[in-house]
């Protein structure tokens, strides 16, 4: 089965516990504030856990090298969509911010790992942290910058210091030392961390039932940020990095990373800078829908370079 296959059946799983978490949503099984509070679980336990995990295997001078190429690729993709978003998506735009935003940055933890990771397992995941490191630093640098349209210098300690963060660097530790959990330890966070996938997926759906879908459709602007977002910035930046000579799968994880939907980041940030949050929301939930067909789209275009 080829990757554009897989990924096609890894999304479909995902959105049918996407649709069971709307449907909760919409029952009341799942409020506003209690997405919240699941949010955070996922934030702050499990998606640090699984990342943490990854990184529990034996040694190999091929994944460490590969980890690096990750780091390296990952920060090319970032400065080119932050250039070309800067470039393309006009200042005189009066939701300008929340549009270069959206452009940038995706759902890599929430929507990236579960996908990743069921297509590539462990290794794949492995090579996700080195992207998710680099968003969690610049999105509390230069997005939070974008976002309020001022310098904040506390961001970026807050940035150094989320647990995705820390769980990469602990993680690299216990790798290049070689420490293993004690068994039981080991065993309790596994069933932990492969809670990720249906836990991100309700999440997603009770977020979406929030949104007037038909309502987002109207807006222009929406119709460019998925453009962007989906497959215009994430295909530039694969074609920049695609001579260069690193491992496939390296390529390839980076490329579905940036390919993914719109963060929800953004509209956590909207709601603290008084940015109109709802347009994020709606961002969020028509480029999660639309990614059921993009990501498989553009995995397969991937796959024939």
């Amino acid at each position: 089965m080829g990757a554009g296959a897989v990924i096609l059946k890894q999304i479909v799983i995902m959105f049918i516990i996407l649709l069971i978490g709307l449907w909760c949503s919409l029952k009341g099984l799942i409020t506003k504030e209690g997405n919240k509070q699941l949010s955070k679980v996922a934030l702050y336990i499990v998606n640090p856990l699984l990342i943490f995990m990854s990184y529990q295997s034996e040694y190999s001078s091929r994944l460490l090298k590969g980890l690096l190429w990750s780091f390296l690729l990952s920060g090319i993709s970032f400065g080119v969509m932050i250039a070309l978003s800067t470039l393309i998506i006009s200042k005189k735009r009066p939701e300008h911010s929340l549009e270069r935003f959206s452009a940038v940055y995706s759902n890599c933890g929430f929507i990236g790992i579960p996908l990743i990771r069921g297509i590539y397992g462990d290794e794949g995941v492995l090579y996700l942290t080195a992207y998710i490191t680099l968003f969690n630093i610049l999105v509390w640098t230069h997005g939070y910058i974008t976002m309020k349209e001022s310098r904040d210098f506390k961001s970026f300690i807050k940035a150094a210091t989320s647990p995705s963060v820390i769980a990469v660097f602990v993680g690299l530790l216990f790798y290049l030392t070689q420490i293993r959990l004690p068994d039981i330890l080991s065993t309790s966070f596994e069933y932990i961390k492969d809670m990720n996938t249906p836990l991100a997926m309700l999440i997603a759906g009770s977020a979406a039932a929030q949104t007037n879908v038909l309502k987002a459709l109207k807006n222009k602007g929406l119709y460019m940020v998925c453009a962007y977002k989906l497959l215009i910035l994430p295909i530039v930046a694969f074609a920049l990095v695609h001579f260069l000579p690193a491992p496939h799968m390296v390529k390839m994880v980076v490329l579905i990373a940036s390919a993914c939907p719109v963060a929800t980041t953004g509209t956590m940030f909207a709601i603290q800078f008084d940015k109109n949050p709802e347009r994020c929301s709606e961002f969020f939930a028509v480029t999660t829908l639309l990614s059921g067909v993009t990501l498989p789209l553009v995995t397969m275009l991937g796959e024939m370079f």
